[in-house]
């Protein structure tokens, strides 16, 4: 008879609220999950943005190839690629068309420092015990850093559209 209690007493409302609580944290989780996806997904679009604002010869680098950030690895190197050939492409399309006033390679300064923290964190936060601790700063000032660097693209664009494409050559 006490094997029976005690069988009973191991079972109590916890297990449900354990339960619901997992749950409730997989729900969270997958809501930040669909959160951080859409963000990458504009943030791509706004690059294919960019470099279809440029004309095929200021080019040098064709706009559907940002979308190769998406592969896991091969991502991160190729995140770099995509800074320097947007910002050499917006420069070269800024000076095609005569437009003053703004960075000779647009965001290029943020958007290294993006992919580098990026990287630190990738390649350190997986370290057993101190991972966590040498990422957490670099982590945070990398998300900054991409928004800057979105941000700033995004800018580019604006003044693009604002600007006629033949301005250049008059």
């Amino acid at each position: 008879m006490l094997v029976i209690i005690y069988d009973y007493g191991g079972q109590n409302d916890f297990d449900g609220f354990g339960l619901f609580a997992g749950i409730a944290a997989l729900g969270v989780l997958t809501v930040i999950l669909l959160g951080v996806l859409a963000a990458v997904i504009f943030y791509l679009l706004t690059m294919q943005k960019a470099l279809n604002r440029c004309s095929p010869a200021n080019r040098t680098l064709e706009p559907g190839m940002v979308w190769l950030q998406l592969i896991p690895v091969f991502g991160m190197v190729w995140s770099f690629i995509v800074v320097l050939k947007t910002s050499e492409s917006l420069g070269a399309e800024l000076r095609h068309r005569g437009i003053t006033g703004m960075e000779s390679s647009p965001g290029r300064g943020v958007g290294l420092a993006s992919c580098i923290l990026s990287a630190w964190v990738s390649l350190v936060g997986w370290m057993p015990y101190i991972g966590q601790f040498m990422s957490s700063l670099p982590g945070l000032a990398g998300i900054v850093c991409w928004i800057v660097y979105w941000v700033r693209i995004s800018r580019t664009i604006r003044v693009l559209d604002q600007s006629p494409v033949n301005a250049g050559e008059a």
